[in-house]
Formats: structure tokens, sequence, C-alpha cells
């Protein structure tokens, strides 16, 4: 099986390193960007197929991923068309905000079209990706993008209504994250740590606590009350973590982020 790249940025080379380093073959990946020097990266780090076009990767490989920003699709796309519901490959689309309806009206209908979501921490290996498909998706094309994602992390399939929640809770959240690693981090500066070692402390700290709540299955709640000692430093803690509003904080930072998605 070949999969084709059309845009070879920071998501796309994320996507072909995981897949090499899992055992695809290089040589099985085609690839083009209008910047030959991310190709060339990418054919020194993987050993992948440098293509001279788009065309070129529609009409070779079985899964096409269409890699490019957003706004160049009015561009890229219709020119490709021909070539697509020639060899009808996978269509598969990770830009963001971009519906299967907006890309069938550019490409036309016909083609099997998957749409993805994934999330910055495809970087280093911890994706969450969601995905739906056209009515021409079979279980077959679903595999394929099975095996796609879950080489940068977990991939989930969802109806395309409920993408809009998702880029809240995968696509928004490593910002809110990341928000509060570097506070806590603030914290430890306050109590006299240097700042790289508070960082390092704090986000090991976040890193572990997600991997015991996904390993043990227990509810978060659960976990808190096994770390809160009566009378204990940490539930003085949670308790104004409470008093100051933090959860309501966060209920409204996915609330104005959810509402704005909608606006888009």
């Amino acid at each position: 099986m070949k999969v084709g790249f059309i845009g070879a940025g920071n998501m796309a080379g994320a996507i072909i390193r995981g897949m090499v380093s899992g055992g695809f073959r290089g040589g099985d990946v085609l690839a083009y960007d209008v910047d030959s020097a991310k190709l060339m990266a990418l054919f020194e780090d993987c050993g992948i197929r440098m293509c001279s076009s788009g065309r070129e990767v529609a009409e070779e490989a079985d899964a096409v991923v269409l890699a490019v920003k957003p706004q160049m699709f009015g561009e890229v796309l219709p020119p490709l068309a021909p070539a697509l519901h020639g060899s009808r490959p996978l269509v598969i689309s990770i830009a963001a905000g971009k519906t299967l309806h907006a890309i069938e009206e550019l490409l036309g209908a016909g083609v099997p079209l998957v749409r993805v979501m994934p999330n910055l921490n495809a970087k280093v290996g911890e994706a969450m990706s969601a995905f739906c498909g056209n009515e021409l998706v079979q279980e077959g094309h679903r595999n394929t993008v099975r095996m796609i994602l879950e080489s940068v992390g977990e991939a989930v399939e969802l109806e395309e209504k409920q993408f809009s929640i998702f880029s809240v809770l995968s696509g928004c959240s490593p910002a809110y994250t990341l928000m509060y690693i570097d506070t806590l981090a603030e914290a430890g500066v306050r109590g006299g740590l240097p700042k790289p070692l508070a960082l390092k402390i704090a986000s090991q700290a976040v890193l572990g606590t997600a991997r015991l709540l996904q390993e043990t299955g227990e509810h978060p709640r659960a976990l808190t009350d096994q770390v809160c000692s009566p009378a204990g430093t940490t539930i003085e803690g949670v308790c104004a973590l409470q008093q100051n509003g933090f959860e309501a904080a966060v209920l409204a930072a996915a609330k104005a982020s959810l509402e704005r998605d909608q606006q888009l």
C-alpha cells in the first residue's frame, strides 16, 4: 500500500515520521510540497519518495493525505480532481475547519473522503485525533485511517457534528493545559525554584497524572480523594481552587472556544 502526502509541513512530517518509526516502509510514502527542503528532510530521515507534483501523488497513492493549509484548498484541490476521480484513492484531509461538504464541492462527489482532526501532540507521538467519512468510506478505508493516525497517538471515529466539541477537548485543551503548567511553575518560582526546574517538575507531574488516569481507569475524583489526606496540604489547595473559580473557568473557556468554532 502506498500513502501519499500533498503538503509536507509540521503535521504531515510528524505523521510520516510516526508511520515509518512504526514499521511502515519509507519507500511506500509519497510526498509533494512546494518547499523542496521539507521533502529532502523527510527523504533523509525516512527514505520517502519525493514527487514532482501533487498530481503524481494523486495518481499513484492508494491513500492521499491533503496536508496543505485550509486557505490553499481552493487553489490546490480543483486541479487534482481529475486524477483523484481517475484513480479513486482514499482522500484524507487534515485541514482544520474544512467540512466534508466543503471539500466535496472542490473535488466533486464520488471520491471516498475522510476528514481528520489531529492535534499538536502528534509531534511527540501522543496525538488525540478524530475522523469521519462520507458515504463511500468502507471498513478497509477506516482501517487505513486508523493505521495512519495511531502511528502518532490515539484515534476515534465520530460523527462530523461532534467535531466542534472534539476540537475543544483535544485541539484547544493543550493550550489550557500549558497555561496551567506554566502557572504551577510560577508558584514554584515563588517558592524558590529556578523556572526551568519548576517547569520540569510541573510538566512531569501532569504527564504522570494523565497516565495514571488512563492506566487505572478510575474516576478523576476518586484519584483526587486518594491524594487528599484529611486536614492535609492537598485538600487545602483543592478547596482554594474551587473557591477561586477553577472549575468554572475551565467550563467557561471550553464554552467560549466552542462558540467561536461554531462561528467559523
